[in-house]
């Protein structure tokens, strides 16, 4: 294994060491990456000390695989050059996700579709992947035709600035803030862009990027993105509307069957899924499971991951793992 981590410095950068460390990957080459102004600047992993390599020194290096935590603008200027030099790229951003030439990758769903000519790969949206790992497996049995989720997501997946603020506030300290309004005490209900349409582009993501990993376009998909007070785990309230009917305790055991999916169900003794005990850990969470009484083959779900674990560092670990474990996958 020969590993270059760009952005790793970064929120999800560390978690991604983070999560090789607890997995007990270790890569024969190890080359952290960074902006310019941390070069130099140490990183300690596997209980050694490195040091930030710039992009040429990582080409130069020649690792098998980069996983991009460092923004779009810096994986749609490097992801090409690192591919060129025959660096496979998984990459954290929105930069490619879109891209029809490029796979979208939940391992537990897709990773199959992955050869030796696919030098970028995208990790969807951190509120994309709790989504459709918890979508895919009813969606084959029962068929989704349309799904209506809003989100409830942590200050993290906005970065190292909105947890500033949101500790700043809670400190009642002055400082810059990452969103146009206060965060705690509060919820925002806005991620990403507004568009015309009065939309968001977090939620326009969620649509798109669910269709793609699911390979079923005639999927309905509305969606409502927004900001609370959390500092680890996104939650999303779900609707799914099946084209056949289903029972109750099929779905329960559909899902605690499917790998990477903890169900959270017991409401008598007050158990469901919550950001806070979800912290940390790498499965989804899916708990108050229940028929929607007021339309057929309908479900109701609650839905919750830590978003920089799952919904980021982990998934990109995944992928990665099972690109060695398949010889960088055939051709």
């Amino acid at each position: 294994m020969k590993l270059a981590v760009v952005g790793a410095t970064g929120l999800v950068g560390r978690e991604i060491l983070k999560v090789l460390d607890e997995r007990k990957l270790y890569p024969e080459m190890f080359i952290p990456v960074a902006s310019p102004r941390s070069a130099g600047l140490p990183v300690d992993f596997n209980n050694q000390r490195y040091f930030i390599h710039s992009h040429q020194e990582a080409i130069a290096a020649k690792p098998e695989i980069a996983i991009f935590s460092a923004g779009g603008a810096v994986s749609r200027e490097w992801a090409p050059r690192y591919a060129a030099a025959g660096i496979t790229v998984i990459d954290n951003s929105s930069a490619w996700r879109m891209d029809s030439a490029i796979p979208l990758i939940v391992p537990e769903i897709n990773a199959s579709q992955l050869t030796r000519r696919h030098k970028i790969i995208a990790n969807p949206n951190c509120s994309t992947i709790q989504l459709v790992l918890v979508m895919a497996p009813l969606h084959r049995r029962y068929g989704i035709k349309r799904v209506v989720v809003s989100t409830y997501q942590s200050v993290t997946g906005t970065g190292a600035k909105a947890v500033k603020q949101l500790e700043n506030e809670r400190g009642g300290v002055s400082g810059k803030m990452a969103y146009p309004h206060p965060i705690d005490l509060n919820i925002i209900p806005h991620g990403g862009d507004f568009l015309e349409s009065g939309y968001t582009s977090e939620e326009v993501k969620l649509v798109n990027e669910t269709r793609k990993i699911l390979d079923d376009y005639s999927i309905a998909i509305t969606g409502t993105v927004v900001r609370v007070p959390v500092l680890g785990g996104h939650s999303e309230s779900v609707n799914l509307e099946f084209r056949e009917d289903f029972n109750l305790p099929a779905i329960f055991e559909l899902l605690a069957s499917t790998p990477g999916i903890t169900v959270q169900d017991d409401v008598k003794n007050n158990l469901y899924p919550m950001p806070l005990s979800a912290r940390g850990k790498d499965d989804v969470f899916v708990g108050r499971i229940r028929r929607d009484e007021s339309q057929e083959n309908t479900l109701n779900l609650f839905i919750v991951a830590d978003n920089l674990r799952k919904g980021a560092a982990t998934n990109a670990v995944q992928i990665a793992l099972w690109l060695w474990e398949n010889s960088m996958a055939c051709d």
